[in-house]
This record gives C-alpha cells, sequence and structure tokens, in this order.
C-alpha cells in the first residue's frame, strides 16, 4: 500500500530582534510567513491529503492553519514534531563562530557531534520517525502532511538515507514553506522527495 507523508517547514517568523527563538513561546508567522504557508496550502491542494499533524509551536500551528482549511483536514498536535532542544535560546548568536566569541558558552560547545548544546541528533531523528510513522499509519493509502521545523526535518532526512547526522547548518535543504516528502511502501520507505512552493530561505537565519 503506498502512503506518502509531507513534512513541511513552517513559514518565515516574525522575529524583529533576530534571536535564537527555538522553543521560546509567542514566535509567530510574519505576513511573508503566512504568504508561504498560504503557497504550500495551495500546492498542496490537489493531494489526497488525509491527516495532518502538526508541531505544538504557535509559528507550526499558524502555519498548519490555511492547509487545514484548504486540504479539510482537522490538525492534530504532535509533541514529537517539536523544535530540537537547544541551549542558546534567547539569544543574538548561533552556535558557530558568534559562540565561539563568548568565553562563557565554551562548554557548551565541547561536543559538536553530539551536540552538546542540545538535543542529541539521534533523539530528534527517533522522534520524528515515530511522528512520520503515527501520520503514515493515520493516512494509510493516502497522505498526510507533519508541519514542523528546519533542523528535525533534516535530521529525519539525513537518518533516514543513511547519512552521518553531525552536519554543517549552512547545507540544510529544508528551506521555510518547503516540502520534504517520503514516499512509503507499506511500511517501507521507497522514496525522498524535495520541492520549495514558498521559494528558497536563507538556511543561516536564526531560528529554525
Amino acid at each position: 500500500m503506498r502512503t506518502v507523508v509531507h513534512l513541511v517547514r513552517h513559514g518565515e517568523v516574525h522575529n524583529p530582534e533576530k534571536i535564537l527563538y527555538g522553543r521560546l513561546p509567542g514566535y509567530g508567522l510574519s505576513e511573508t510567513g503566512r504568504e508561504q504557508a498560504r503557497r504550500v496550502a495551495e500546492h498542496l491542494a490537489s493531494n489526497d491529503v488525509t491527516a495532518l499533524l502538526v508541531s505544538p509551536m504557535q509559528r507550526a500551528q499558524e502555519t498548519a492553519v490555511p492547509i487545514a482549511e484548504k486540504l479539510g483536514v482537522e490538525p492534530v498536535t504532535d509533541d514529537r514534531l517539536i523544535e530540537a532542544a537547544n541551549a542558546f535560546e534567547g539569544e543574538h548568536v548561533g552556535v558557530g563562530d558568534g559562540a565561539l566569541r563568548r568565553p562563557e558558552f565554551w562548554p557548551l560547545l565541547r561536543n559538536p557531534f553530539r551536540p552538546s548544546w542540545g538535543e542529541p541528533y539521534l533523539e530528534i531523528a527517533h522522534r520524528m520517525l515515530g511522528a512520520a510513522h503515527r501520520a503514515r499509519a493515520a493516512a494509510a493509502g493516502h497522505e498526510a502532511v507533519c508541519v514542523s521545523h528546519q533542523l528535525p526535518i533534516w535530521t529525519l532526512r539525513r537518518f533516514l538515507a543513511g547519512q552521518r547526522l553531525w552536519h554543517n547548518p549552512t547545507q540544510r535543504q529544508c528551506a521555510l514553506g518547503s516540502v520534504t516528502t517520503l514516499v512509503f511502501d507499506d511500511e517501507s520507505l521507497v522514496d525522498i522527495g524535495y520541492t520549495e512552493p514558498s521559494g528558497t530561505s536563507d538556511p543561516s537565519a536564526t531560528g529554525a
């Protein structure tokens, strides 16, 4: 039985302070982000979507609204789709050179392979895989949409492709409003696709 699961990254966030917001509350979509969400909904409008799972974060919930309305499906919150935990939440610095310039952050950067500043990659991959299979089971024989975040989606994609999970964040193929598609034959993954109905975005932008 062929079942398709689309992993949608949320739209652009209103973040004028340019901080790394992570799991912090109160970060919703900008006007551009709302337009990106509408474009995703239009992109998926002709698909046979019967299930919609959504991260609990505000930006993901808002991205799901036009998708739910356009496709006529009820969104269901799944905590496994949440953004990765990150010790730099609330800071005006990423995990790259900016953090290296601040000695108080050095202990957090001791292990880039885990990573030591946040949730281990393997844990991210496993929870995301669980959410994807929940979506697959809910939409058996049809299609499902999961609205999540850049790092969790990219980590799952690398895990499924058999690639090492630690990576260069600037090389992630997961733009704002993008759709990463998993195709299953029963429970077996047979293909991975990727589209950008909302256009490309800056992969180094803060947050995810």
